[in-house]
């Protein structure tokens, strides 16, 4: 049984966006967008408040995700609590695509290694990603959540590779009131793909970490996909439509995650002028890219 420490541990994670095109399942960009998760060791029980995205929706009990992944983890780092006090402070949309639910397995997997004496050692920043890959199903985003930047994962065991974002990179979300299925998008993927598309995307994902870190000039390119995009298309029309119009203007967009977001990867100069012009319907949320990662933060 490990030994837990009495004091509580706040975790800040980013949202983040994945695929970036033709990055299909392992690319990831992490955005200055946070979600705060506080857990305190208790004597007994559990108790879970939730303040913001989704606080209307969520469960306060076990089934909470983020319980769940603390529970997990506590099994990693060699046997559970005897009571835990959950606050999640959420800002990330939930299903839309910035990574909430990767947010969320990445936020308690961090708070449960820092809450036992020496969790660093018994689970490690390679087993931290592999738990993080098991609980949410795919790399992408839970990689870009946990070390910020670019990364590009692949593998089994799951690796990543860190990248700094360029510093000219302004992402732009444009979030609709929509939300989607990650499960049922995934569904509309066939099961194979021409072979031309697929020698397309190999290329432009082969640009992509060029693109993304020193050349941003080159992304337009380096985002078009025909893997998954257009396959999706029908479940998300008007993000189809808009991720068309924006490449149309010369503007590298994409299909965040699994949707319904856009994300446009523009320089920090153009960002206010691509905001203005979307049409209505959309929140729009100019970013900056979030180098760090998940991190224990001081409490208030």
């Amino acid at each position: 049984m490990p030994s837990f420490r009495a004091a509580p541990v706040r975790v800040r994670v980013p949202a983040t966006s994945a695929n970036l095109g033709p990055g299909f399942d392992s690319a990831g960009l992490a955005l200055a967008l946070y979600d705060d998760v506080i857990v305190r060791i208790a004597e007994s029980g559990l108790v879970v408040d939730v303040a913001g995205e989704g606080a209307d929706a969520v469960p306060r009990d076990r089934r909470h995700l983020v319980v769940k992944s603390l529970r997990a983890t506590f099994d990693r780092l060699g046997g559970q609590p005897r009571g835990l006090e959950v606050v999640c402070a959420n800002r990330i949309p939930h299903a839309r695509g910035l990574g909430s639910s990767s947010a969320a397995i990445v936020a308690a997997i961090v708070a449960a290694r820092a809450l036992v004496l020496g969790g660093d050692e018994l689970l490690d920043d390679d087993a931290a990603l592999a738990l993080a890959t098991e609980l949410e199903g795919h790399p992408d985003n839970v990689a870009a959540c946990l070390r910020g930047g670019v990364t590009f994962a692949w593998g089994s065991p799951v690796r990543a590779l860190r990248l700094d974002a360029h510093p000219d990179l302004a992402p732009v979300a444009f979030v609709p009131a929509t939300r989607s299925s990650t499960r049922r998008v995934r569904a509309m993927l066939p099961d194979t793909v021409p072979f031309a598309d697929a020698a397309c995307n190999a290329g432009r994902a082969a640009l992509l970490p060029t693109a993304l870190s020193t050349s941003p000039e080159l992304l337009l390119a380096a985002t078009e996909d025909r893997l998954h995009q257009q396959y999706r298309a029908p479940a998300m029309p008007r993000t189809a439509k808009l991720v068309a119009a924006l490449r149309l203007s010369g503007v590298p967009a994409v299909v965040s995650g699994a949707g319904p977001t856009v994300l446009a990867l523009v320089r920090s100069g153009d960002a206010e002028a691509v905001a203005r012009d979307v049409p209505k319907g959309w929140s729009v949320l100019p970013l900056q890219v979030d180098q760090d990662g998940a991190r224990v933060v001081a409490l208030d």
